[in-house]
């Protein structure tokens, strides 16, 4: 684990907020999103799926949802979270006026986030055959199961996040085995390893943090997919040569935008470019310039008020 000093933006509020926050949160720059939601926390001890001792009394006693997020100390950090809060309070004024938001930051280190988060990381399937597994859980594979284990560091999610769920789906599907695949965006890496295991050859993984590099890298060591999957630092597809089956970008709808005329570059004729973190509000816009750049929209697939888009380039 890096020992790192991180920012820790955490926000009360309610499930029709819930969306909007996180994708304002990572727009600003986290990587990821912690989101406790009491509810699902019930939901899932119900159908004893997980066990209610794991959990502390007073978050099975919240009524609110709590989103935190973790950005790195540093020069940037006055001005980040003067964005953030601006942000935030615009989206809630003009679309969200009746929900909750209280903002509470705070400074901890990467080690304590660790040991804290590990009561809300469980081991989950996210699709016909993949399976979820943080590092420190046990967990007994079943036939068919493709097990990721994961630590998902401080700021890169834990892969059960709707826009990375429907992205795991989605390479259950397109992925038969020999495929070329790059991961824009990689974070964790549970993307790169998914399609690794899935049975993709050569797996580029690209991210421009340098913390999301080192635990990409580790987790790709981890899960024994060293000999496919390379872990590159680098903006967007600027580090990656040649194309690809498939090129997959779960970042957000700005970033999407941008990488797209690159995309259609690096995907070779016939193959697809899955785009994800997208909120729903913005389908047209990221839909008409994924169209623009010459690729085709096959599917749309929804979770929530989030969405992932499959594109192809027609031959």
């Amino acid at each position: 684990m890096i020992n790192i000093l991180w920012q820790e933006v955490s926000v009360k509020t309610d499930e029709k907020f819930i969306d909007a926050v996180a994708e304002i949160l990572v727009e600003c720059g986290a990587g990821g999103v912690v989101i406790e939601d009491p509810d699902m926390i019930r939901a899932k001890i119900a159908e004893n799926s997980w066990d209610a001792y794991e959990f502390p009394d007073e978050l099975l006693k919240r009524d609110y949802i709590r989103i935190a997020a973790y950005f790195p100390v540093d020069i940037d950090t006055d001005e980040r979270l003067a964005r953030l809060r601006k942000n935030l309070q615009d989206v809630r004024d003009k679309s969200f006026p009746d929900s909750q938001m209280d903002i509470t930051l705070s400074e901890i280190r990467e080690e304590d986030w660790a040991n804290s988060w590990k009561a809300y990381y469980k081991t989950v399937k996210v699709g016909e055959q993949i399976v979820i597994k943080p590092t420190w859980e046990e967990y007994v594979s079943r036939e068919g199961d493709i097990v990721i284990e994961l630590d998902p560091g401080m700021a890169f999610g834990t892969g059960t996040h709707p826009t990375t769920v429907m992205c795991l789906r989605v390479l259950e599907g397109l992925i038969n085995g020999g495929e070329t695949v790059f991961d824009i965006g990689t974070g964790s890496g549970i993307l790169a390893i998914a399609a690794a295991k899935l049975g993709a050859s050569v797996v580029k993984a690209v991210d421009i943090d340098v913390v999301a590099v080192k635990s990409a890298s580790v987790n790709v060591e981890m899960n024994n997919v060293s000999d496919r999957v390379e872990v590159l630092a680098g903006n967007l597809l600027d580090k990656v040569s040649g194309q690809a089956d498939l090129v997959i970008a779960n970042i957000v709808a700005d970033v999407i935008k941008l990488v797209c005329p690159d995309a259609v570059k690096a995907v070779r004729n016939g193959g697809k470019f899955v785009a994800s973190g997208i909120i729903a509000h913005r389908e047209q816009d990221v839909t008409e310039t994924i169209e623009q750049a010459g690729l085709v929209i096959q599917e749309v697939i929804r979770e929530g008020d989030w969405l992932s888009l499959v594109a192809v380039k027609e031959d």
